[in-house]
């Protein structure tokens, strides 16, 4: 029976999965760069506080940082502890890391959690992929994490290594399809001053009873009663990357994804000052067909 763990970095959804699980009476020790959050001075204190076998989530950013961590602290662990890869790194990153640390008798599971910040409060969705011992040792963690309710609705071990940050790839890449059609359907009713004069109340009013209705509609009517007309907003938008990942695995299985795709590029487009494209179609629509065009300022 897990008892307490260690966690590498405190951000804005490691300090709350620590703060979830200590409610849950799991002892957390945490570790963050920034002294001011974190329990520890170093990863080597961190696992000289833990019990055998240690136990050792790790949620930093994907990519040099995550990496530079799980080797550090395959150069710590000992043969029977785990780590659980909590953060957005990519599957095929999961299988390498996880075949390294197995010749050292160190098991890895790859975590995808979703929640954001209000994770702390509503519990957080888990994917995980590993070992069946792995994750059966796990549980208790993973049933901290999760939100109440059947275990189910918001816990999946999605098969072996990699399967939950594909699984979690996967999502992301459907929420940047979603936040787009909500994102739409807004600029349209906003556009439409003439005969709707309510845009907040419209969109409110589907919150319930409708086949449209998510907690991502909850989140943009929170968004116009904080900021009506988003005025406070620039439109740059970025991503995280997985939205990239997912339809490059949909290229390479043959799986149209016309949505997600059109989601991604909407937000590289939130990017351009200026578009050449649009220039170039601006100037073929005047050269073949004498459309009428706006100069430059």
């Amino acid at each position: 029976m897990i008892s307490h763990i260690g966690l590498v970095g405190l951000g804005k959804m490691g300090n709350n999965m620590r703060e979830r699980l200590r409610r849950s009476s799991i002892e957390v020790t945490g570790f963050d760069p920034r002294p001011e959050v974190s329990d520890v001075a170093s990863l080597a204190d961190l696992v000289a506080t833990l019990p055998s076998p240690r136990v050792i989530w790790v949620m930093v950013p994907a990519g040099e940082p995550t990496r530079g961590v799980i080797d550090e602290l395959g150069g710590l662990l000992t043969e029977g502890d785990i780590i659980v890869e909590g953060g957005n790194s990519h599957y095929a990153e999961d299988q390498e890391r996880a075949a390294e640390l197995a010749e050292r008798g160190i098991g890895y599971v790859d975590c995808g959690v979703s929640g954001g910040v209000w994770g702390l409060e509503n519990g957080y969705g888990l994917m995980c992929g590993g070992d069946v011992a792995h994750v059966e040792t796990l549980m208790p963690v993973f049933d901290a994490l999760r939100p109440e309710g059947p275990r189910e609705e918001g816990f999946v071990h999605a098969g072996t290594v990699g399967a939950g940050h594909f699984a979690k790839m996967v999502h992301n890449g459907i929420e940047y399809g979603l936040m787009q059609a909500y994102a739409e359907g807004y600029e349209l009713l906003a556009a439409k001053k003439d005969i709707v004069t309510d845009v907040h109340g419209t969109m409110k009013a589907w919150q319930r009873g409708t086949v449209v209705r998510s907690w991502l509609l909850d989140l943009m009517v929170k968004a116009l009663e904080e900021d009506p007309g988003l005025a406070g907003l620039d439109d740059w938008v970025d991503d995280s990357g997985e939205g990239r990942w997912t339809i490059d695995e949909g290229v390479d299985n043959a799986v149209p994804l016309p949505v997600i795709s059109a989601a991604l590029f909407a937000r590289f487009a939130s990017r351009q000052e200026s578009s050449p494209a649009m220039r170039a179609v601006a100037a073929l629509r005047q050269q073949f067909g004498g459309h009428s065009v706006k100069k430059a300022e």
